[in-house]
């Protein structure tokens, strides 16, 4: 594989490549180790702006200052509800150099979850992005007594708000300048004061049952697990990042925010969420961490574009990504792979397969990182054959983020990969759950010491909620969650996973909840991909009016049920999805029916769309 894919800078790195056992003292250590060196970038009306080390340190200063000079008190919480930004970063780097705790907010929540999570979580100060976020805070504000201030970061719109509970970044960061010169060395004081111990952050689950729970992490564990991160694929001050995914979900404050800090890898932030595809190739990241969804789209606009070429430019791609797969398949087998065929991969390359990597923006990157939910073994392969490693890694918000990942020289697309080297994996006996032991396990549930007793074991073993598999090797693949195996009316146990990430590889299928659980056959709820299935009504002709009548036009019903009869093939009999319904609503993470992550909930689209389930069992 060597030969084929640059493996250097993946191998895994043991050393401790930056002192400091809590997360302020390690960025602290940066500061003084990187100082001028750029650390973040972010566009600002067209142009990309630099954050050095330096200009980082200056502005969590003033920041820290500003929040001791309102009265903040070490182990005191602060939230942050904001898009995915430089500012969320400085934030969150100031409240935990106060000693404070950091609490992210998806801003996709609505004013009630708002409430329930400041109010959960004891928040005294609020971050809000712009006026859009500060309207939920000040809808629930009188609901919440311990909140102090409200510090909003860009106040477009804003400039004629006179309330004395709400103030500016900019005005917090000159309080802060203030607090400095009285108290020179009070900020450092609580760096220093900082335990390992200590809670860090609290990160709330997606609350896919019930209400949000927000899972603590120490200092240690944190530390702990970034600098395991390191001995899964190693990054270097020479990387490129892009940051994007929610800060407040584990992968991004993990992967992107601590990793980098702790390794040097520059931050780039894109716009918005809208802007990731035009982003990605702007930056062109060398190491690239993204969800199965983005990897998804980024595959559909390839077969979109594939299917407007010209007949010669189609028969070049089947060319070339099939040289790709063979060596692909090789490479995955541990076969050593004929120089012939090296010489056609090469040519393959330069002919098609770079520009194809250029055309997501993937040209550079040394590799791809995707987790948070089970990818399709063929796209993991498609990737592969372009001529990029796809390693997936496997854990949760509980373990602090990855807890087993795929060696890069040992690709098994399906698979998980072994444990990490920081934490023990292992199979319940009766079961088959994973669960996991280690430092970076969380130390419980904020509030929820029943809940923390039901997920933690006597001998520290978390219970994840996956059922899985484990080969010779000590491979683990997820088989899919504890709640989720659908049992038929006829007694045959199905992974409906397996068949909704075949659907998901549609470049016509956002995503797929299966059904089926003492039902006599499967049928399956389906989010058609809004951009790829209008392009097909465009063109092929088909009238529609809007979102609800796209889906329901026989066309589109005739697309989708090709798509289904395709995958079908793949399985037996009773595997197979006899009847669907496509959902006529346009989902956004603002909707009940998605997490944040843009997932559908399986128990509450069951539950919502009882009518047209009974239907298809009628």
């Amino acid at each position: 594989m060597s030969n084929l894919w640059d493996l250097s800078g993946i191998q895994p790195q043991h050393d401790v490549v930056l002192p400091g056992d809590t997360i302020p003292a390690m960025f602290w250590n940066a500061v003084n180790v990187r100082g001028p060196n750029v650390w973040m970038r972010q566009k600002d009306l067209g142009i990309w702006h630099s954050w050095t080390w330096n200009q980082t340190a200056e502005a969590v200063r003033e920041i820290g200052n500003g929040l001791l000079a309102l009265g903040f008190a070490p182990h005191d919480t602060a939230s942050i509800l904001s898009n995915t930004n430089i500012d969320w970063v400085l934030a969150d780097i100031a409240v935990l150099s106060a000693g404070g705790v950091s609490n992210g907010i998806y801003p996709t929540d609505a004013a009630e979850q708002v409430q329930y999570l400041c109010e959960d979580s004891s928040t005294t100060v609020l971050f809000v992005e712009d006026d859009e976020q500060l309207d939920k805070a000040l809808a629930v504000r009188e609901q919440l007594p311990k909140l102090r201030k409200i510090v909003v970061f860009d106040m477009e719109g804003l400039r004629d708000l006179h309330d004395p509970q709400v103030m500016s970044l900019d005005a917090l960061r000159a309080l802060g300048r203030e607090h400095a010169k009285q108290f020179p060395d009070a900020l450092q004081a609580r760096v220093a004061g900082c335990k390992p111990a200590d809670l860090a952050i609290l990160v709330y689950t997606s609350g896919t049952t019930g209400k949000p729970k927000g899972a603590m992490h120490s200092h240690h564990g944190l530390v702990y697990t970034v600098r395991g991160y390191n001995t899964l694929i190693a990054r270097s001050d020479a990387d490129e990042c892009m940051c994007f995914l929610p800060l407040c979900h584990i992968a991004e404050r993990m992967g992107g925010e601590y990793f980098s800090l702790y390794t040097g890898a520059k931050l780039n932030f894109v716009e918005n969420p809208e802007t990731v595809p035009e982003n990605v190739r702007e930056i062109a990241p060398t190491v690239f961490t993204a969800v199965p969804r983005v990897w998804e789209k980024f595959y559909s606009g390839v077969m979109i574009t594939l299917k407007e070429a010209g007949t010669l430019q189609q028969a070049a791609y089947a060319w070339a990504i099939g040289v790709g797969q063979r060596v692909a398949d090789l490479v995955m087998a541990q076969q050593p792979v004929p120089a012939s065929l090296k010489l056609q991969f090469q040519l393959a390359r330069v002919l098609v397969l770079n520009n194809v990597r250029k055309l997501i923006g993937i040209h550079k990157a040394r590799f791809l990182v995707t987790g948070t939910a089970p990818i399709s073994p063929e796209l993991v392969r498609w990737y592969m054959a372009l001529g990029v490693p796809m390693l997936e890694v496997w854990g949760m918000t509980e373990t602090c983020g990855a807890s087993t990942g795929v060696p890069a020289e040992r690709i098994k697309p399906g698979s998980i990969g072994p444990a990490a080297s920081y934490n023990e994996v292992r199979l319940d006996p009766v079961t088959s759950e994973i669960l996991v032991r280690g430092p970076n396990v969380f130390m419980g549930y904020l509030n929820q010491p029943e809940k923390t007793a039901e997920t933690i074991d006597a001998d520290g073993w978390l219970h994840t909620g996956d059922v899985g598999v484990v080969d010779e090797e000590g491979f683990f693949r997820i088989t899919d969650r504890m709640k989720d195996i659908i049992i038929t009316a006829g007694g045959k146990n199905i992974t409906p996973s397996e068949l909704e990430n075949e659907l998901k590889f549609s470049p016509y299928v956002t995503d797929a909840v299966v059904i089926g659980d003492k039902r006599p056959y499967l049928t399956v709820i389906i989010m058609i991909d809004q951009e790829n299935v209008e392009k097909y009504a465009q063109d092929h002709d088909v009238p529609f009016s809007n979102y609800a009548s796209l889906t329901r036009s026989p066309e589109v019903q005739q697309l989708i049920q090709d798509e289904i009869d395709r995958i079908n093939k793949k399985f037996a009999r009773v595997e197979q999805i006899k009847k669907f319904f496509l959902l006529d609503t346009q989902l956004s993470a603002e909707d009940e029916e998605l997490t944040p992550t843009m997932k559908l909930k399986r128990k509450l689209v069951e539950k919502k769309y009882t009518p047209q389930i009974e239907a298809m069992y009628s």
